[in-house]
């Protein structure tokens, strides 16, 4: 049985063979098809089972080593949308597979960490530094960006001061709720604001301007304020670093154009460029870095490009006819070649022959017709008519950079003997050797063109074109120099796009006529188409050159670029930030609960109408004080004006009065909100802010003493309203908000009032 297995395998394997054989040959044509088609991927996995069925096969071995490229690089694209789509686990997934056909593909793993790290970021908002990182990565990685100030409510507010310069800075923060600090160095004045309906961050602006001075924010709730010159600017100012990659660069000069921008317009001293990189490293301020990286944003665009459809066209035609009848035009007379002349003075003496070749004098007396031989030409009739065209069309097409130039030869290279040297080698005897110096000429078709993209769809084609052929040879010096016939175009247009221009069009015409006859016949009318033959010749020759010009690639110019931006002075570079839209008046209240020295305006319940507050005074609620109106009723005719006063009794400790009115806008309209004098019983400055929505009928306003002051006690009226009637009408002026703070910023409950208003 041994004996038999052994061969009975060995002819299980050459049946065997030629089976692999084919099958190989039928995966790498299915190969090739999926290639045609552009599925690398199907081809990529055909042509590797080829290969793994004959590795000895070269053709299949390239085929596979060719789409392994592909292929990877099709996951990679694919892999790519998928993770602009969002949809990251899918990419990550598509990465992984062009690592496993493609192990070396560097740039699937670029994309395969960095979705990886996305996905890490989706997952953990808060990246921590890994255990094994040092000591200077974890301190790079907590490195925090620029200092901003956070959320400022940006309600407008009215607020008049005249007071120290320091006092109206921690009076604003006090009103925005942040921290204000000063320089050591810092010298304050006392000047007077007025600012009416302005944002609490433009108010830090405008006092900054009226005071020469500039803040920066430390924390997001804290400024340093300190004295306008350069010396503190530079002391003080923040500075920030960033790396700017510029994506399209053509050209290393335009590297440095944007250093030179960044240098000049911003004041930027300490940058470096990195032209192996195309990166820029700037450090600067914050704002100077936000500048820097508009200029950035607005430099940093792909070229325009232009295709230039260029079509060369030449058309010859040559016309000939030559009729006619060529008649002799010449005769040979020449004597007969054997001449017997008998004389008969010595006929008895001699016999003279002549020979073949001539006659002597004694025979020309006897010579006759017989002995000479006319021979005429023969006449010819000709009828030829010949009509030959020729057509050359040339069409290339050239792709070009705005503002790069493009070159396209299409032809030969020409040698042509520019000069010879002899060595000096020569004697006597000797021929010295002459070495003849060349230079190659390009011959056929050369051109030259950059373009210039224009807004409005315009490009300005600056262009030499160059039609050149050799027609002939002559030789100079014993060297045959080839002459060459050129047809050249130099100029500069400006085209829209897609428009066609014929440039250079060039028409030759050349016409020739040529009689050939017997002089006199050929001239006359009817006997010289018997005696004459004319050749007429008509030569046309004609050369168009044809431009048309396609914009591929446009210029791009963003909206934002166009807009001019508030930079600051000559002096100091910064950006001024658009104000923040104001809180809705149904927000007025959160607004001011978050910021700690606006106190919070809780509810509070009205109280009933005093018919005479004089005699009758409220009693405080839980022994904190309550508000009220004086006077609580009143009757006014239509589009009279008149003040109401908010009164605070059994108030202590009082140092900051937010509260909040609701009155009926179709009937009342504020006229203005001034200090009632509560607050400033012992001489001290209050600050008055108020926010007043006529849409809703909602008045805001809070009163706050100077910081560093205390608080007062007692009862008086808080601020003075001054209202106009506009509507008859009755209605309610109600505190539905209100309290009050001590110096330490607790709140103190205050109860609410209410008024009657009747316009007659």
């Amino acid at each position: 049985m041994r004996r038999l297995t052994r061969p009975v395998l060995c002819l299980l394997l050459c049946l065997s063979l030629p089976a692999f054989a084919d099958q190989a040959k039928t995966l790498y044509e299915k190969g090739a098809d999926a290639e045609a088609r552009q599925n690398y991927e199907q081809a990529y996995d055909f042509y590797k089972q080829a290969y793994a069925l004959k590795p000895k096969e070269l053709r299949y071995r390239a085929s596979f080593e060719r789409t392994r490229f592909l292929a990877a690089s099709s996951h990679v694209h694919r892999g790519q949308i998928l993770r602009d789509g969002g949809k990251l686990e899918e990419a990550l997934g598509e990465f992984q597979k062009a690592l496993e056909i493609d192990a070396s593909s560097f740039i699937a793993q670029q994309e395969l960490k960095r979705t990886q790290q996305m996905i890490q970021e989706a997952q953990n908002p808060q990246p921590q530094a890994s255990a094994g990182s040092s000591a200077l990565r974890r301190r790079l990685e907590s490195a925090q960006g620029p200092v901003e100030l956070g959320a400022i409510s940006n309600v407008p507010i009215t607020l008049k001061m005249t007071e120290d310069t320091k006092v109206i800075y921690e009076t604003i923060g006090k009103l925005a709720g942040i921290n204000v600090l000063f320089d050591p160095d810092y010298t304050s004045r006392r000047v007077k604001i007025e600012l009416n309906g302005v944002s609490l961050e433009d108010a830090l602006e405008v006092v900054s301007f009226e005071t020469k001075t500039f803040w920066r924010p430390v924390t997001s709730n804290t400024i340093f304020v300190a004295q306008d010159n350069p010396a503190k600017r530079k002391e003080l100012e923040q500075n920030v670093i960033k790396t700017f990659y510029l994506s399209n660069l053509s050209q290393p000069t335009e590297l440095q154009d944007v250093v030179n921008a960044m240098r000049t317009i911003l004041e930027v001293s300490r940058i470096q460029q990195l032209p192996s990189q195309g990166a820029i490293v700037v450090r600067g301020t914050p704002d100077q870095m936000a500048l820097a990286q508009k200029l950035v944003d607005d430099l940093d665009k792909a070229k325009p490009e232009v295709v230039v459809e260029v079509a060369v066209m030449q058309v010859s035609r040559d016309k000939m006819r030559n009729l006619g009848i060529n008649p002799p035009t010449s005769a040979t007379v020449t004597l007969q070649p054997n001449i017997n002349t008998n004389t008969n003075n010595n006929n008895n003496n001699n016999n003279s022959n002549t020979s073949n070749t001539g006659i002597n004098l004694n025979t020309l007396a006897n010579l006759n017709a017989t002995d000479f031989q006319v021979t005429i030409p023969q006449a010819t009739a000709t009828a030829l008519l010949s009509d030959n065209n020729t057509k050359l069309i040339q069409n290339p097409q050239i792709r070009a950079l705005d503002g790069q130039k493009a070159t396209l030869k299409i032809g030969d290279r020409v040698p042509v003997a520019t000069g010879s040297f002899q060595p000096g080698i020569g004697g006597v005897g000797i021929n010295p050797l002459v070495n003849t110096q060349f230079q190659y000429l390009d011959v056929g078709v050369n051109i030259d063109i950059t373009p210039r993209v224009h807004a409005g769809r315009e490009v300005t084609l600056k262009l030499t074109l160059d039609i050149s052929a050799v027609t002939s040879f002559q030789n100079i010096g014993g060297i045959q120099q080839p002459v060459i016939g050129q047809r050249k175009i130099e100029h500069e247009i400006r085209l829209k796009d897609g428009e066609v221009n014929l440039l250079g069009g060039m028409l030759e015409d050349q016409q020739t006529k040529a009689l050939t006859g017997i002089p006199g016949l050929a001239n006359i009318p009817i006997l010289k188409y018997l005696f004459s033959q004319t050749n007429t010749e008509h030569r046309e020759n004609e050369i168009v050159f044809v431009l048309v010009p396609h914009i591929i690639r446009g210029p791009e110019a963003s909206k934002a670029s166009a807009e001019m931006l508030d930079v600051g002075t000559a002096n100091a570079i910064e950006l001024r930030r658009a104000s923040r839209p104001a809180v809705p008046a149904g927000n007025a209240s959160g607004a001011a609960v978050q910021t700690p020295t606006a106190p919070a305006l809780v509810p509070v319940q009205p109280q009933p109408v005093q018919p005479n507050p004089a005699t009758t005074a409220p009693q405080p609620a839980n022994g904190n004080g309550t508000f009220m109106f004086d006077p609580p009723s009143l009757s006014q005719p239509k589009g009279a004006t008149f003040t109401v006063n908010v009164m605070l009794s059994g108030g202590q400790n009082i140092y900051s009065v937010p509260l909040q009115l609701n009155y009926d806008p179709n009937q009342l309209q504020v006229v203005n909100v001034s200090n009632g004098g509560f607050l400033s019983q012992d001489g001290q400055a209050v600050a008055l802010v108020h926010r007043d929505d006529p849409a809703t009928g909602t008045l805001q306003v809070t009163a706050t003493r100077p910081p560093g002051a205390g608080g007062v006690s007692g009862q008086g009226a808080v601020v003075t309203l001054t209202f106009m009637a506009k509507e008859t009408g009755q209605s309610a002026l109600t505190i539905t908000r209100g309290g009050a703070r001590d110096p330490a910023m607790q709140p103190i409950a205050l109860s609410g009032a209410q008024a009657a208003i009747t316009v007659q």
